[in-house]
């Protein structure tokens, strides 16, 4: 445990590396066609949540439980599978900014302002999710991760459930021999939209923040489908554990 910060571009140290330029980051999608009015709400929403993110994020205070997992993780230098939960993007958002990680998000509404937000924060966005569009998204990630870009995936989306781990990141770190990281972001004040399927939240200013870490788990790429199946309840496992050290950082006063 540790209240002082790795440099990471969550610390705005000046190790930070300079953001990818925008059309680096954006990722071939076949995108979606929406209506006038549908793009005026998508545009709206892309800033204001942009703006959310840049001004709460700054006021954050964090700590980081398990960073020797993540320096672990990279050395193999084979890339990097962020997998976490839905309902933790916000947080995850701010703290791994400027990275270009490719995050797959859905091709629907929601996932239209979530990617601009992203993109706008430096990320990458392939556009599928495990309901539509997922083989194409699947293929735009291989192809990054083999060009040195790290993935991510919140990994019961798009549309839950909530906390159940879908096969995508053991999929991706199979075909690429990337290391699968789970993390989990918890935080000690936080307003939650409990009509959402994911409960998402949304972080007080100056609200005290914490990421926990998990090992890296590693798919060989000739693993068969029953060591899959274990590699994902591996995954399951890991994040179950994150979330629960994470309730209880949450829960002290």
């Amino acid at each position: 445990m540790s209240d002082r910060l790795p440099k990471t571009p969550a610390t705005g140290s000046h190790n930070e590396p300079a953001p990818p330029a925008k059309e680096e980051v954006r990722l071939r999608a076949n995108p979606r066609i929406f209506r006038l009015w549908e793009r005026v709400q998508i545009g709206f929403a892309s800033w204001a949540g942009y703006l959310a993110v840049l001004l709460i994020g700054r006021s954050l205070r964090w700590e980081v439980h398990g960073w020797e997992n993540w320096e672990a993780a990279t050395q193999r230098g084979k890339g990097l599978i962020y997998t976490f939960w839905h309902r933790e993007i916000f947080g995850a958002c701010w703290f791994w900014r400027k990275r270009g990680i490719v995050v797959m998000t859905s091709r629907n509404f929601d996932g239209e302002y979530i990617a601009r937000i992203i993109q706008m924060h430096g990320y990458g966005a392939a556009r599928g999710s495990s309901t539509y569009g997922a083989s194409q998204a699947l293929t735009e990630m291989i192809e990054c991760l083999r060009k040195g870009r790290d993935a991510a995936f919140t990994i019961d989306g798009p549309r839950g459930p909530r906390y159940v781990a879908k096969r995508g990141s053991v999929m991706l770190a199979k075909a690429t021999g990337a290391a699968i990281l789970c993390f989990h972001v918890a935080l000690r004040r936080a307003y939650v939209f409990r009509r959402t399927w994911d409960m998402t939240q949304f972080p007080h200013p100056f609200s005290r923040a914490a990421v926990f870490i998990a090992p890296p788990i590693v798919v060989p790429t000739e693993a068969s489908d029953e060591e899959q199946a274990a590699k994902l309840e591996q995954v399951q496992g890991a994040l179950d554990d994150l979330r629960r050290q994470g309730d209880e950082w949450a829960a002290r006063t």
